[in-house]
């Protein structure tokens, strides 16, 4: 039985739930998730959730993501990305500085309108469903930030794949929950008067973990027909407290440890700012996110 948090690079062509259907058996283990869809044609940082970490991933979830996004211009698609169907190829005269020019309107708190293709549900039902009838709805608009964006290149240097590619930009995209990048890139081209879509997506971090942290989904499927149990939670799990590893380390004495295992408000020894805090037992044992004031924890969630 394993139980820690897997960074998976998701291959290309894969969804989410396949990468935790192939995990699921292979590891013989029922308890398992995975925090933050990629779409099909993305790859990279998927974390996936294990036995009792499972009770981490809606912290991942919310967390900030990073991307490197392939954006095309002159090209609509009714997906937002380059796997759709066509609307509209344009000529395109956006210069490498007018494109400078227009991406800070992106920058900030905002709203953007979730794309049809999605699985954001309308009364009921997932707006993909509809999109697939060819029904396209008014959709609300959501709140997203994004803390950064950045142009990397442009076409005579592609960063995902290092074909040259007319009228192709690479963007670096830091922003929160809940934001579409196939979005982003469309809203762009329209910015531009071209159009624009997405032609490849990596995420390269999610939360606290990094596309350096990450391991292929055969890199994977070799070790767990190779390696023991404790060799592979070793060399391939991150502990459950490692998604909190932002925030500061705090122990508890034996009599606080029982308290806080039967759900009771702790103290804390010395004096401590308000905040988050990981709280550990005395034996190092991980026992649950807690937010601290006046010196008292009350528990966010327990991972005992």
């Amino acid at each position: 039985m394993y139980n820690g948090i897997l960074i998976v690079d998701k291959p290309a062509g894969w969804t989410s739930h396949d990468v935790i259907a192939k995990l699921r058996g292979a590891l013989k283990q029922k308890r398992i998730g995975h925090s933050g869809t990629l779409d099909p044609m993305a790859t990279g940082v998927l974390p996936v959730f294990i036995g009792r970490a499972t009770r981490a991933a809606e912290f991942c979830e919310n967390a900030e993501k990073e991307y490197i996004a392939e954006l095309k211009l002159g090209v609509v698609t009714d997906t937002q990305d380059i796997t759709g169907n066509v609307l509209a190829e344009n000529e395109v005269r956006t210069t490498y500085e007018e494109l400078c020019t227009v991406l800070p309107r992106f920058r900030g708190a905002q709203k953007q309108i979730p794309p049809m293709y999605s699985a954001v549900k309308k009364d009921g039902k997932k707006l993909y469903e509809l999109a697939r009838k060819g029904i396209d709805i008014p959709r609300e608009a959501r709140d997203i930030t994004i803390s950064k964006l950045e142009l990397l290149s442009n076409s005579e240097s592609s960063k995902l794949d290092g074909q040259k590619c007319e009228h192709t930009y690479t963007l670096q995209v830091e922003c929160s929950k809940g934001t579409y990048i196939r979005t982003l890139c469309h809203d762009i081209g329209a910015a531009l008067g071209c159009g624009g879509t997405l032609s490849a997506l990596q995420r390269t971090r999610a939360g606290v973990y990094t596309i350096e942290m990450s391991h292929s989904l055969d890199t994977i499927l070799d070790a767990l027909d190779t390696a023991s149990n404790d060799n592979f939670t070793e060399n391939f799990l991150f502990t459950v407290d490692s998604i909190f590893s932002n925030y500061p380390k705090i122990s508890i004495n034996e009599l606080e440890s029982r308290k806080a295992k039967n759900g009771a408000m702790v103290l804390a020894q010395g004096d401590n700012k308000d905040g988050r805090y990981r709280v550990y037992a005395p034996n190092g044992e991980f026992l649950l996110l807690g937010e601290m004031k006046n010196n008292k924890i009350k528990t966010i969630k327990s991972f005992f």
